[in-house]
């Protein structure tokens, strides 16, 4: 049996279809179980509710064998700590009184860095990590980098504006990862149980692009021009809180934005196993992802 949280998010979704795909038994826990795709719902046996509650996650561990394990997000928590390792402290005390065996997740890239202790959303990722590893399961860590699906937000800003914004230097080159490459591997080691021990396999996509970079390649994919716009940190910041994000959760966002500024995101040295891993080039994800969604907005 393998369990799978946020089934119906971004990567969950995808992580779940593939896991179907390969014939074994599944159990998702969902809060709402409408949001399963058409079809989807007669295939898994359903945990209705949130995985970060004991009760649910006693119930939907019993009996597993895999579990992907992935945060929801919370904008609105008092803290980071308790966005990340608060919310999964139950999931811990359910994997250890229920057995499971092999746990993957999806995690932040920068662990041995020097901003890796002040790197909000990636710090409080990395110790989430570490609370699972503690449990002594065998554990498989996807550390990615910026997903390039995060653009997706940006859709009718794009349409609007010809532009997209954020508080990175123009040509400051950072890795990009498409979630579609993240679900395929967390799908092969949930598929695989012949695995153990505990590793962090870096998710870093095939090419370091700027954003000054991708607005070309956007451009050239749309056949129309589109721009990148810096705008300061703190105008993200106001942005987020007015959109109801906590103090707390926007200053983790800054922090982890400086962290990648200074270097968070270029300590692993990216080699053929790690394109391997991760194929889709920021052209292709546009061609393929980007550019249907702008048609269908």
């Amino acid at each position: 049996m393998i369990v799978i949280t946020a089934p119906t998010g971004k990567i969950g979704h995808q992580v779940l279809n593939g896991v179907l795909a390969g014939g074994e038994k599944v159990r998702v826990v969902v809060r709402d179980p409408a949001r399963l795709a058409p079809g989807v719902r007669e295939q898994v046996e359903v945990v209705q509710g949130s995985h970060g509650d004991p009760r649910i996650v006693d119930r939907a561990f019993d009996g597993a064998d895999a579990v992907f394990w992935l945060l929801p997000g919370d904008p609105h928590a008092a803290s980071v700590d308790e966005a990340f390792s608060g919310f999964t402290r139950p999931a811990a005390e359910a994997l250890r009184d229920r057995g499971v065996k092999r746990v993957v997740d999806v995690s932040g890239l920068g662990r041995g860095t020097a901003q890796a202790g002040h790197a909000g959303h990636v710090t409080a990722s990395l110790a989430m990590d570490d609370l699972i590893a503690g449990t002594g399961v065998a554990f498989r860590a996807l550390a990615a980098a910026t997903f390039m699906d995060n653009l997706l937000r940006q859709v009718e800003v794009i349409k609007a504006q010809g532009a997209f914004f954020g508080v990175l230097d123009p040509g400051f080159a950072l890795p990009a990862v498409a979630t579609r490459d993240i679900a395929a591997v967390a799908t092969r080691l949930l598929l695989d149980d012949t695995w153990s021990g505990r590793e962090e396999i870096p998710l870093l996509g095939p090419e370091d692009l700027s954003n000054e970079q991708m607005a070309a390649i956007v451009s050239e994919v749309l056949g129309t021009p589109v721009s990148y716009r810096q705008i300061p940190a703190e105008a993200l910041r106001e942005q987020l809180t007015g959109l109801g994000t906590s103090e707390a959760m926007a200053q983790a966002m800054l922090d982890m934005i400086a962290a990648k500024e200074n270097g968070l995101d270029h300590g692993v040295a990216r080699t053929p196993q790690h394109a391997a891993d991760t194929p889709t080039t920021f052209r292709q994800w546009c061609e393929e992802v980007f550019r249907p969604a702008m048609q269908a907005a």
